[in-house]
Parts: structure tokens; sequence; C-alpha cells
């Protein structure tokens, strides 16, 4: 199977997987929930981690074609940093959700109430970003490393990766199912917006 076969059906299973967290009970209230949201935040990181297995594979094959990436829209490809996005991306997406759920729960907050939401991220988990981890897998020696493509992209996927995986980590379940649904969101849009960009191209 092709990469690009290999991403149009990868991309369509991460939908079904989105509408399953879309449909978890909010607020998480018991035992059981809690290990309902813990599965499906696995479920989700392990379909990220297919991806990059299989990219990983298909670069070592074709590194160029992973560079191009037809599969991808052209609004996409605008937005790719090393043939993937850009790790600091999930940093934006965590505060602008959390600033926009604290708003609206303003009122409630003020009387004491709590939704475990991303609305309540604590300053302590907020300081907790991952950025020693950033630096220590970018390493100190980008401009000699520029002429292995595999061995940057391999490392910007890990970094993709990683960056997922400490921010799931600092956040509780019900937090990491709200930043994975958005996260998934911002990507279904930008790729219909593209699809749709490209569409007005070709058929002015």
């Amino acid at each position: 199977m092709s990469f690009q076969r290999f991403y149009q059906t990868w991309f369509e299973q991460l939908k079904d997987v989105v509408r399953q967290l879309s449909q978890v009970p909010r607020p998480l209230t018991n035992d059981e929930q809690h290990e309902l949201y813990q599965q499906l935040v696995q479920k989700v990181m392990s379909h990220y981690h297919e991806f990059y297995r299989v990219k990983s594979l298909a670069a070592k094959n074709d590194i160029l074609t992973i560079f191009a990436a037809p599969w991808a829209t052209s609004l996409e490809r605008s937005l790719h940093w090393i043939a993937g996005w850009r790790p600091t991306t999930a940093y934006h997406l965590i505060y602008t959700e959390s600033s926009i759920l604290f708003e609206s729960h303003i009122i409630e907050i003020l009387l004491g109430l709590r939704y475990r939401d991303l609305g309540d991220l604590s300053p302590g988990q907020l300081a907790r970003r991952g950025a020693s981890e950033i630096i220590r897998l970018m390493g100190d020696n980008m401009d000699a490393k520029m002429e292995k493509l595999v061995e940057i992209l391999d490392k910007a996927d890990k970094l993709r990766m990683k960056t997922l995986e400490n921010l799931v980590e600092l956040l509780t379940a019900q937090q990491a199912v709200e930043f994975l649904t958005a996260s998934a969101h911002l990507q279904f849009g930008i790729r219909r917006w593209g699809i749709n960009h490209d569409l007005q191209r070709e058929n002015p």
C-alpha cells in the first residue's frame, strides 16, 4: 500500500475515533467514566503512533515524496514544518481552548464550581510544557543534519509525537479528551478549507 492510500484510510479512521471522543459523557463523574476516557485517549495516541511508524517506513523508501506530500492540500503543505505540523501548534491550541472555556465558565468559577475541563488547567500544568524535551530532541547541530533528510524527518516526527505525549501526560483524562478532540477538529477544518481552496483554484 502506498503512503497516500494509507493516509486516506488513516484519516477516515481518525474521524471515527474522534466521533467516539465526542460522545463520551462530560463532565467525568465516576471511575468507570475515567477508565473510558483513558481507553479513548490511548486509542487516539496509538493511532498517531501508527501514523508515524508507517510514515517512517515510507520515508526510507522515498523521502522526497514524503516531503512533497501529494496527499495533502496546498493549504496543508503551506503550514508544514519538516513535512508535518509544527510542535508549538499544540501548545497554542491548549492555551486557546483553555482561555475559551475559562471565559465561558467565569461566573461559575468565581462561585467555586469546577468543570475539570481545559478551562481548569492549573498554573502548574501550564508550566510543565516540555520545553526541555523539545530542546533535547532537536539537538544543537541542525545545519550538519540538513543533508540527512530521513534522519531529520525522523527527529521531527519524534518531536511531534513526544509533544503530544507530554501534553496528554500533564492533562487530566477529561482535559486530554478535549485537547485531542480539538486538535483533530483543527486538522479536519484545515483539510476541508484546503480542499475547497484547491477546487476554487482549479475551477476559477
